[in-house]
């Protein structure tokens, strides 16, 4: 999928705006158990890398959620407003707080054997489980 050029959003209320100089245009949904605890479901996310600038870094909070990644919210409203990989500083950033959405595509599903299921996508995507994001990625 390609890049967009200066992808911007907010948090709910408006105490944090970001651009994402390089957003990638294809959506993924993450269906691992931490993800769902975080959000109530999937997180349908966009890899906006690591050139990510904050307005309003004062109003977020990160949370350590694992030895490779972390998790940041506002402090006020609690807006989910990313999934940031440490050594690499890649976020990983919720579709939903995008001012324009109209670009995105659902491309691909992560920890797709860890789906409930109660509920399903019916887009034909890329879909990998959890062993194989492990061996991609070289975690365990």
């Amino acid at each position: 999928m390609s890049e967009l050029n200066e992808a911007k959003g907010s948090c709910l209320c408006g105490a944090i705006h970001f651009t994402a100089r390089k957003a990638n245009k294809g959506v993924g949904a993450c269906h691992c158990g931490m993800c769902r605890k975080w959000g109530g479901g999937a997180l349908m996310a966009v890899n906006s890398g690591s050139d990510v600038l904050f307005k309003g870094e004062e109003n977020i909070s990160v949370y350590d959620s694992s030895a490779w990644a972390e998790r940041g919210f506002c402090k006020q409203c609690g807006s989910h407003l990313f999934y940031r990989l440490k050594e690499s500083r890649q976020h990983i950033i919720p579709v939903g707080l995008f001012e324009n959405q109209e670009s995105f595509v659902f491309e691909n599903q992560v920890f797709i054997d860890k789906k409930p299921s109660f509920y399903s996508f019916s887009n034909k995507t890329n879909n990998m489980t959890e062993a194989e994001v492990f061996e991609m990625y070289g975690a365990s």
